[in-house]
């Protein structure tokens, strides 16, 4: 399955390069989920609040509920995940909130588990230098993506694993990393950071990991109708 990106920052649809640099803007959050419209699913980032420099909930809140959405950013609590869900999203993606310094908060996973359903939780392992970062990627810890990922599964239904080293870059994604992290969980994986050729999409699906896209489709690097054509 290929996923489109709506990332928010200052009430606009933005890239970042590594989390970091804005690269470039888009066109209305409403906009894009017409023009994504050929496709299932549609992840929502909300930047500002994932490195607590404000808040696009509104925004979110309005457009969650118009398409199939996977939705994340800064969702440190349980009564945020439970509005997002009221406000339409299908699925509530946590990062930061997920951990402890040597793995899973168990207590705040169950409590999210059991607000909202295990199903609707997707835990974020993005990883940079080799290490999961949290905080917006501002920040590291000593864990390995592959190495905790089983963790993690009693409390969740899916992965989202960001290669944050090449996250905006299109210069490519380590698909290595992403077999390795296929082979460690029977969960629904999907794959961002870097991705910027219909080849590198194929060998993920053969894989069975999902792929979520950002820069590549905002520069036209990726055509829509041929991502849409590939995954059928």
């Amino acid at each position: 399955m290929i996923i489109p990106c709506i990332d928010l920052m200052g009430g606009k649809v933005v890239q970042l390069v590594r989390g970091r640099e804005k690269a470039l803007e888009g066109e209305s959050p409403e906009t894009m989920l017409e023009r994504f419209a050929a496709f299932p699913v549609v992840q929502i980032i909300d930047l500002d609040q994932a490195i607590g420099q404000g808040s696009n909930l509104r925004i979110v809140r309005r457009i969650a509920g118009q398409a199939r959405t996977w939705v994340g950013g800064g969702v440190r609590t349980v009564r945020r995940a439970e509005e997002l869900i009221d406000s339409g999203a299908e699925r509530v993606i946590v990062g930061t909130s997920a951990f402890v310094e040597d793995g899973p908060d168990v207590p705040f996973l169950e409590c999210l588990a059991s607000a909202i359903g295990r199903r609707r939780v997707i835990v974020s392992l993005d990883s940079m230098n080799g290490r999961i970062v949290v905080k917006g990627w501002r920040e590291s810890t000593q864990l390995a993506a592959e190495e905790v990922i089983s963790r993690f599964e009693q409390y969740c239904g899916a992965f989202l694993c960001t290669y944050v080293d090449k996250e905006g870059t299109m210069e490519g994604t380590d698909l290595d990393w992403y077999r390795r992290l296929r082979a460690a969980t029977d969960h629904e994986i999907t794959a961002a950071g870097g991705i910027a050729t219909l080849q590198e999409i194929r060998a993920l699906m053969d894989v069975g990991v999902h792929t979520a896209l950002g820069m590549a489709v905002y520069t036209g690097r990726l055509a829509l109708e041929d991502l849409a054509a590939i995954q059928g």
